[in-house]
């Protein structure tokens, strides 16, 4: 499981002209899921999350998590994060889970992530979407697990 997490000001999801989800003030999480991810690495992940000491307090140090400031999350699928570059100029995404797997835990993922605290949102399983955000800071914090 591989996460790109970025502290937003605001975040947006957008599928065929129309707005799947918004935020302010929280995370975008761009998730990749691999066949051997499992339903304990996503709890121990969105745990990690939920916690992370990313957003300033009130002396401007990075010393609060998403939960402290009531901030929400958006979680957006992206197989793209287990691109294999090594051979070609061609990506290979074979390291990637298959769509069914992947968008189960996807959304289990979301749903841990709310139970620990931080409203989630998510994008559209296999759309195409547009991903908006206003990177805060910008701190952009990869996790793999």
């Amino acid at each position: 499981m591989r996460a790109v997490i970025q502290r937003v000001r605001k975040g947006s999801v957008e599928v065929d002209s129309r707005v799947v989800s918004s935020i302010r003030n929280g995370l975008i999480i761009l998730l990749g899921i691999g066949p051997q991810d499992s339903e304990e690495a996503a709890a121990a992940m969105t745990r990690k999350i939920s916690l992370l000491r990313i957003f300033e307090d009130a002396d401007g140090k990075i010393n609060l998590s998403v939960k402290d400031t009531g901030g929400g999350a958006i979680v957006v699928s992206q197989f793209t994060l287990y691109a294999d570059t090594r051979k070609g100029n061609r990506p290979s995404f074979t390291g990637a889970a298959p769509p069914e797997q992947a968008s189960a835990l996807v959304e289990r993922f979301a749903a841990l992530l709310n139970e620990q605290g931080v409203p989630t949102q998510t994008g559209e399983f296999g759309a195409h979407m547009l991903v908006s955000l206003e990177n805060d800071g910008p701190v952009t914090i990869i996790l793999e697990g």
